[in-house]
């Protein structure tokens, strides 16, 4: 790699790892109002349902079925976006750690 394709693809990882930022972020606000969906679609109908405690738990997780999935997708969405991030910060390193090393062969 040229000194110049580093330079370029250093400033390419660190833009994309600003995005991510702002990605996960969006992805978290999503998970959080997910999880406001399901704890509300939850607690409505366990008070609507009626008999023993066990019954009215059970009928209150089977309304709020699809609310859990929309959690578990949005929860998915937030750790593929963090995996993401870490992915950029590994490339990022070896990047940096190629122009160090290009930069002590010019030395030499």
């Amino acid at each position: 790699m040229l000194h110049s394709e580093i330079i370029k693809e250093i400033a390419d990882l660190t833009a994309e790892n600003r995005r991510g930022s702002e990605a996960l972020y969006e992805c978290e606000v999503r998970l959080a109002e997910a999880e406001n969906a399901l704890d509300l679609i939850e607690q409505k109908a366990f008070i609507r349902a009626e008999g023993t405690v066990a019954d009215r738990t059970a009928l209150s997780r089977l309304e709020a079925a699809d609310a859990r999935l929309q959690r578990d997708l949005r929860k998915a969405e937030a750790n593929r976006v963090r995996v993401k991030i870490r992915s950029l910060e590994s490339a990022l390193m070896a990047t940096a750690t190629q122009a160090k090393l290009m930069q002590a062969e010019i030395r030499l």
